[in-house]
């Protein structure tokens, strides 16, 4: 049930059909309808409160007066409704009565949401920056936006983060009280500002689908709902910024890494690497949606708008999306677009994936100079550096090493299914080695 409502949504198919309808309105049009209510009354509570009222009344009105043609546009009235009830009842704010209850139509109770809010699809931007407002921590900022742009519910969020549902209650609870104190405006930010927050709601973004994705701790290897939430807000964040390429770059990258995820786990739910996967299973039609809209960000870039990270990575993704086996991939291509994003985006992760490139692409040897290169504490206790290193040392042939740094790998990792991965390769490594 959206937002953390549960209640009896009727008995029947009329129950089931209504309480299939709020789900589907919610998850569709809660960003809007949020961000509608937020730049009326300017204040993201408030907004949040009259949605989840409106949800309240839709869960107990239609299941007896059944589903109304127009779903989003009956939420949006009724909570315009309550949120001027509840001002018309503070003295104090009798102004924003006016405001807010000017072109309500009262003699039409199904008025379009089209006619209500001429701005909605810059609400929607809106809410997403505000969301992502620099005052909040990246995790402040992945939470809120899951809430209120996302829709997930607060225990959803907790789940998928691995944090008990009080602790981010209270995260999300923070968030919205620091953005009160910042005097945060619902407005577009433009100039350096906006390039500078786009940049923080696409890291959100790509946050929230690799937390999912490849999940830092728990007993599971990945959480695919959290994935798919990821690549849900790519999507919107595209459609909402049509002439952004990194925002196309972003909904390329997290389409095209996620038509794998059905393939990246065997039938007990243990890993299985990129080469070892089953091709036939990948999404086809998430690959499809990648291609497109890297293309889409390939033709804005072609018109002099610069790209970046996003672009870049999808590029890379795409060449293994493009390849029919593991031995068609262009590790080349690969390597020459990990030098330019070392370039565009240089950083510690950046190099050590450069390192796996230029292992595949020039020899073992080649990708150990590159990972040499790394500071060993520019990811502190991470997994990452040991477990390329000791690939990179498997494929050079010496066995007992790459034994040895799957095993600190192993020891580093917080989730238990890569744990399981790496302690196999330690175990395979070992016994090679043994046997030779």
């Amino acid at each position: 049930m959206p937002a953390g409502i549960t209640a009896d949504a009727g008995s029947g198919a009329s129950g089931s059909k209504s309480a299939e309808a709020i789900t589907a309105t919610w998850r569709a049009e809660s960003t809007r309808l949020v961000g509608a209510l937020t730049r009326m009354t300017r204040s993201i509570q408030l907004a949040e409160d009259l949605a989840q009222d409106a949800l309240v009344a839709a869960l107990e009105q239609w299941p007896e007066t059944g589903v109304p043609n127009n779903p989003a546009a009956w939420l949006m009235t009724t909570a315009k409704r309550r949120g001027v009830d509840s001002i018309r009842r503070a003295e104090n704010l009798r102004r924003k009565t006016e405001e807010i209850g000017r072109g309500l139509r009262e003699d039409d109770g199904m008025p379009d949401l089209d006619a209500q809010v001429d701005f909605i699809v810059d609400d929607a931007l809106r809410l997403i920056f505000l969301s992502c407002h620099p005052a909040l921590t990246p995790e402040a900022r992945a939470a809120l936006t899951l809430r209120v742009v996302g829709g997930l519910t607060t225990g959803e969020i907790a789940r998928g983060f691995l944090v008990p549902e009080k602790t981010m209650g209270q995260r999300i609870s923070r968030a919205k009280k620091t953005l009160t104190t910042a005097r945060a405006e619902f407005e577009l930010p433009t100039g350096e500002e906006r390039t500078r927050r786009l940049d923080d709601v696409m890291a959100v973004i790509y946050l929230i689908f690799t937390e999912g994705y490849s999940a830092t701790a728990g007993d599971d290897w990945m959480r695919p709902d959290l994935a798919r939430e990821g690549i849900r807000l790519a999507r919107m964040l595209a459609e909402l910024a049509p002439d952004e390429p990194e925002a196309h770059g972003l909904q390329a990258l997290v389409e095209l890494q996620g038509s794998r995820i059905d393939a990246r786990t065997d039938a007990d739910g243990a890993p299985v690497l990129l080469d070892d996967q089953d091709r036939g299973r990948w999404d086809r039609l998430l690959i499809r949606r990648g291609l497109t809209a890297l293309r889409r960000a390939e033709e804005l870039a072609a018109r002099g708008v610069p790209v970046g990270r996003y672009y870049l990575q999808a590029a890379i993704a795409a060449q293994h999306a493009r390849a029919a086996t593991p031995a068609d991939t262009d590790w080349s291509r690969i390597a020459r677009l990990y030098d330019a994003l070392a370039h565009a985006a240089p950083g510690p992760v950046v190099e050590v994936n450069r390192a796996v490139a230029h292992g595949r692409a020039f020899g073992a040897g080649a990708g150990l100079t590159v990972l040499d290169a790394v500071d060993p504490a520019a990811l502190g206790d991470a997994p990452l550096v040991p477990s390329v290193r000791g690939d990179l040392l498997e494929r050079a042939g010496r066995h007992a090493e790459a034994a040895a740094h799957f095993d600190e790998a192993a020891r580093r990792t917080r989730n238990a299914g890569e744990r399981a991965l790496l302690d196999r390769r330690a175990h395979e490594n070992r016994s090679f080695d043994q046997s030779t």
